[in-house]
């Protein structure tokens, strides 16, 4: 299923992954089954479904990749402190697989306390593996393999993580063996949709918390203070955690606010 360049268009992209299976079940109604990790012929079947629903290409050749991501269609994936690339050939992928990466990177390094290590990316179908699934969606960008970790706390939350995500069906991951590590196929729309939701959620907070300090000043009260400053006086007791509205001069009070 080759299609040319002309007719590809980039997945929706996005901007883990500690989130609670509930917060993702909300997000991502009825997408709940149970995962292994074993990998499986629908678990292909899944990757290949979503590969012709983007219209992705199996790209075929090393040009390809190029040609590809001179485009757009693919986008470098650049490692920083949090991850690194090992034998990566092609370090490009589509767009929601790079946002996956660093976002997954940094929530692993910050668990772990070491590199997410990424060994490989785009494949194209000339450059595959002996041992490779002629139904791997590699050629097409959609997917990243990522190294099993000797750590076997590293590994459990790994592999909580990537489990949560394919319960949303934002992802599908397989438990490689030879040589061990994760294969993940990344779907682009869901994947898109499902970062845009937490950030969305995320924007939200942030702006409910928001803060100003305030001294009080001889002559304030709490009533005089929220109208100055566009509140309300239990909102104002709520953040301070006040049980009455009596202040002193001096006293430095939060103001909510929003940003």
């Amino acid at each position: 299923m080759t299609r040319t360049p002309e007719t590809q268009v980039p997945g929706a992209s996005g901007n883990l992954f500690a989130t609670s299976l509930l917060l993702l079940a909300l997000a991502f109604p009825g997408s709940l089954r149970a995962q292994s990790l074993r990998g499986s012929p629908s678990s292909l079947d899944r990757q290949n479904a979503v590969a012709r629903a983007n219209d992705f290409t199996f790209i075929r050749s090393a040009a390809s990749v190029r040609t590809f991501a001179k485009n757009g269609w693919l986008v470098r994936v650049r490692p920083n402190r949090d991850f690194i690339l090992h034998g990566v050939s092609f370090p490009y992928a589509r767009p929601d697989v790079a946002v996956f990466i660093t976002r997954l990177a940094a929530e692993y390094h910050a668990a772990c306390g070491e590199q997410l290590v990424v060994t490989s990316l785009t494949r194209p179908t000339s450059r595959q593996p002996r041992n490779a699934s002629s139904r791997s969606v590699h050629p097409t960008g959609m997917a990243a393999d990522i190294r099993y970790s000797p750590s076997r706390t590293c590994r459990r939350w790994l592999e909580r993580v990537l489990l949560s995500l394919e319960r949303t069906g934002v992802i599908e991951a397989t438990r490689e063996h030879y040589p061990a590590h994760y294969h993940v196929a990344v779907f682009p729309r869901r994947y898109g949709a499902y970062v845009a939701s937490l950030e969305a959620r995320a924007t939200s907070a942030t702006t409910r918390l928001a803060k100003v300090p305030y001294k009080v000043r001889s002559g304030d009260s709490l009533w005089t203070i929220a109208r100055d400053h566009g509140t309300t006086v239990d909102a104002i007791r709520e953040v301070n955690d006040l049980n009455s509205s009596r202040i002193f001069a001096g006293q430095v009070i939060d103001i909510p606010t929003s940003r």
